[in-house]
């Protein structure tokens, strides 16, 4: 801005008012194409193509958060100090195997961890309510009779609830564990790859936002709604995306305590694994 403000012999505050206004004029005209209402089809289609490009069946999206990067706002304390010891606003998003944001959530402070905030979401609470309609649960195969629901995909940071699923934590894992995070990894990349084009695309996000919290904000979203924009108009190639094969293994303690029906998730999902839904590079980093 005060670049813009030599440049153009612009005030700063008028600048950041222009800023503000196309932001929330875009976020105003764009969301609803950008952002389409999450419905069954929308998510049956999401999990067919992460099951095709990901080899996870049941997927209906991706889940994580990012730290953007601000300057100390007036008067913040240490709300938004984060873990990696930097001011920070939380934007936690989930998306498809197209690399394109289904949902995000802007605004939490950098001290909120990924899991308080996802909780606190729009999202878990449609969910939780069944506000949003998910495809009825069905086997992983022909040759089995245990229905599956379908679930978001996270990582150690979340809490095993209904609806989202996490890799196993500690060290001395079985080989079906073993395998069950190595595969849950290769289909939850695509959410980090979705954060790397946003920041790689929308250079603002690589240095820390020096404006007001409710601006930085307003920035963040537009980033978003504009990342979407250029997924819709562009296409996908995905020859050019990033491919991770590799698994770094968990070591964190998984202390939380989920329900009988998510610990019979991943146990079917273990034994499909390691049966008729295996496949031959899930044995590579074991």
């Amino acid at each position: 801005m005060s670049d813009l403000h030599i440049d153009y012999r612009i005030g700063l505050s008028t600048i950041s008012n222009i800023v503000r206004e196309v932001c929330e004029s875009l976020w105003a005209t764009f969301k609803k194409s950008c952002f389409p209402t999450i419905t069954e089809e929308l998510i049956a289609k999401v999990a067919t193509e992460f099951e095709e490009r990901a080899n996870f069946p049941y997927v209906i999206g991706a889940i994580d958060g990012k730290h953007i990067r601000v300057i100390k706002p007036e008067g913040s304390a240490s709300m938004n100090f984060n873990y990696k010891h930097f001011f920070s606003i939380l934007l936690l998003a989930a998306c498809d195997s197209n690399y394109k944001f289904l949902y995000i959530d802007v605004g939490a402070p950098g001290k909120s961890s990924d899991s308080t905030t996802f909780k606190n979401s729009t999202l878990y609470k449609l969910l939780n309510f069944n506000k949003i309609k998910l495809p009825p649960p069905k086997p992983l195969s022909d040759k089995r009779l245990d229905k599956i629901p379908y679930f978001l995909i996270g990582d150690e940071g979340f809490g095993l609830c209904q609806f989202l699923l996490r890799p196993f934590g500690g060290k001395y894992l079985s080989v079906g564990k073993k395998v069950f995070n190595y595969r849950l990894t290769r289909a939850r990349r695509y959410i980090e790859c979705s954060f790397g084009i946003l920041s790689n695309k929308w250079r603002i996000l690589h240095r820390a936002l020096n404006v007001e919290e409710s601006l930085a904000e307003n920035i963040i979203k537009t980033c978003c709604l504009l990342h979407n924009f250029v997924r819709d108009r562009d296409g996908i190639t995905f020859e050019d995306t990033i491919a991770i094969s590799g698994l770094i293994e968990d070591t964190t303690v998984d202390n939380s305590q989920p329900g009988n029906a998510i610990k019979c998730v991943r146990t079917e999902l273990i034994d499909f694994f390691m049966k008729e839904g295996q496949v031959s590079w899930q044995m590579e980093k074991i």
